[in-house]
């Protein structure tokens, strides 16, 4: 790799001294580099990652920065490396202590790509689409008011599956599966699987269950309303930043992406050695 783009969250590098530090680094061993320290929406963005054209991607913050460039670099097929500059980081491959070695093995080109899968949901309001995005960590329904339930059905490939009364639901990747699914206490899958998990956020039922489907499985999730109950306002979110205002009658539809987000690994550290060291960080 010769070219690389830095995105950095300026809140966990405010001052650009690690993004500096990262510069300096690939900039003496011969790389083209380019700083994103700024946040750019929409078709800004998009055009960048067109005209960029680069090796690889360093994106410095915590799991959701990672999401976001992530998600957003999959059409121009740029693969990521995520550099841990927040807390828990199950996502980002590099921490702090060892930064420049991580960088010295990448440019002598000792790294892998492993790819993950996405979601694409379709929001509908009746004929009308109101979003059609992908996610690479889960797209999520929960309320958005007062403490009231929410009412919805699932359907799985035409089949009714279950009617829920319950805060929310996440309908998760293996990759989110450490996410909001794993706090709201789904269960932790390896992230190379190939499943979409449902979890229902507290559901008024003593069934609480997450269900795991196979990835090539057709999801519908209807809203429903309940004639003696004031509508609860809600919207569906694709990783946790792109939302939607839902209504009774509204559908999201979610299967399966064609295309995949790659992510660089430098280590040959297996999942199950990040998850023991990372469950026992937590147990401290």
């Amino acid at each position: 790799m010769k070219h690389f783009m830095i995105v950095t969250n300026r809140w966990k590098d405010p001052a650009l001294e690690t993004t500096e530090k990262i510069r300096r680094f690939l900039t003496e061993a011969g790389c083209r580099v380019t700083v994103y320290a700024q946040e750019l929406e929409g078709e800004a963005w998009e055009g960048i990652l067109k005209q960029e054209k680069a090796d690889g991607m360093l994106v410095l913050g915590g799991d959701g920065t990672l999401l976001r460039a992530a998600r957003d670099s999959v059409e121009s097929k740029i693969p990521v490396l995520g550099i841990n500059m927040g807390t828990l980081g199950y996502l980002t491959e590099v921490e702090p202590g060892s930064l420049l070695e991580s960088l010295e093995q990448l440019v002598k080109g000792n790294y892998g790509l492993e790819e993950r899968m996405l979601l694409t949901g379709k929001v509908l309001r009746g004929e009308s689409m109101l979003m059609d995005a992908r996610a690479l960590n889960d797209i999520t329904i929960t309320r958005n008011g007062h403490l009231q339930m929410l009412y919805f059905q699932i359907f799985v490939n035409g089949k009714l599956l279950k009617e829920y009364h319950a805060d929310g639901i996440i309908v998760a990747t293996p990759t989110g599966s450490t996410g909001y699914n794993l706090s709201a206490g789904g269960p932790i899958v390896e992230p190379n699987a190939s499943v979409i998990l449902l979890t229902p956020i507290c559901a008024h039922t003593l069934q609480t269950r997450s269900v795991i489907l196979r990835a090539e499985d057709r999801i519908v999730i209807r809203i429903r309303e309940r004639e003696d109950r004031e509508t609860q306002p809600m919207e569906v979110s694709f990783d946790g930043d792109k939302n939607v205002a839902l209504c009774p009658g509204d559908e999201v539809r979610i299967t399966k992406s064609s295309m995949v987000t790659s992510i660089i690994k430098l280590k040959e550290t297996s999942f199950l050695d990040v998850l023991n060291r990372k469950l026992r960080e937590q147990a401290v």
